[in-house]
């Protein structure tokens, strides 16, 4: 099993290196519709969504605490405006899910905006959400939303849980990298990323204790750090975890001093903004991989002492 220690400070630098560039979540207002207003606002929800991560498991360090709250802070203040960039979000896209699916985190800890819950509540009860085409793991993800916020899934997601790439099992060398990336985001749709390891149905835990060690391997071969990182995230959501020691050192090795993670191979170059947008969402995988791994990890010391 890896060293606790390269776990954690995995996550410890990754979020110094979030929060050294915090201004890189911002949004475009005035962006071309074509390229879609909306894009913007899913790194801050996945910011959001890892650092509630990070609270709930409680291994973080003061001064990881102090740095995601400081994050979750700005992005709500200074790049969502109190929420109401949010609700110009919904006015802009009224059927869209991603300012609810942004603002659930936000809720969750605390933050605030009535008109984005209105909203929701509304949306929730037309047909338009229902039918709203998505692949069989999004819209699974946004059933569990809509439970956690309080409203009954449309469709239920025990209705949904049988429809994906996943459940069925299927020919493990089919893996490739948007299929992969689908398998990561139902593991985490199904334990309510990583607080439900238990959820997770028996043949799939099977599953994925078989043939996760050898996609973790490719991907490790490959230097695909973003795939690798949330390949590990799986790992922690297991019953079981490995914690496997060879891709836990290659996945910190490939991380930069400063703690941003390269997605592909090495660092990216080019402008700061153009460079955030390729690195922010690896370094936030690094974070959410670490505190999960590294609570895990305790958790299973604590079992064998």
């Amino acid at each position: 099993m890896t060293d606790t220690r390269l776990i954690h400070n995995v996550g410890a630098d990754a979020l110094e290196w979030l929060w050294a560039h915090r201004d890189g979540f911002q949004l475009e207002p005035d962006v071309d519709p074509e390229i879609g207003f909306l894009e913007r606002f899913k790194p801050i929800g996945e910011l959001a969504m890892i650092c509630k991560v990070l609270f709930r498991e409680g291994v973080a360090g003061s001064r990881q605490a102090q740095l995601a709250r400081q994050l979750l802070d700005h992005a709500w203040r200074e790049t969502l405006d109190g929420g109401r960039m949010l609700v110009r979000g919904q006015l802009t896209e009224p059927i869209s899910p991603i300012p609810f699916e942004v603002y659930l985190p936000f809720k969750e800890l605390g933050y605030s905006q009535p008109e984005v819950e209105r909203a929701a509540v509304l949306n929730h009860r037309l047909d338009s959400w229902a039918a709203f085409e998505a692949t069989p793991t999004r819209r699974l993800g946004l059933s569990a939303f809509q439970r956690r916020f309080g409203l009954p899934p449309r469709p239920a997601e025990s209705e949904l849980r049988g429809t994906t790439w996943l459940a069925r099992t299927p020919e493990p060398w089919t893996v490739e990298g948007h299929i992969a990336y689908d398998v990561t985001h139902n593991v985490f749709h199904l334990t309510d990323w990583g607080e439900r390891p238990d959820a997770l149905p028996p043949a799939t835990a099977d599953y994925l204790a078989t043939w996760l060690p050898v996609w973790i391997d490719d991907w490790l071969d490959l230097e695909r750090w973003d795939l690798l990182g949330e390949l590990l995230v799986v790992d922690a959501c297991l019953p079981q975890p490995t914690l496997d020691e060879r891709a836990w050192e290659g996945f910190a090795a490939a991380q930069q001093p400063d703690g941003a993670m390269p997605a592909l191979r090495t660092m990216p170059e080019g402008a700061p903004d153009e460079v955030f947008d390729i690195v922010y969402h690896p370094t936030l995988v690094a974070a959410y991989a670490s505190v999960l791994a590294t609570s895990r990890s305790l958790s299973l010391l604590a079992e064998a002492s």
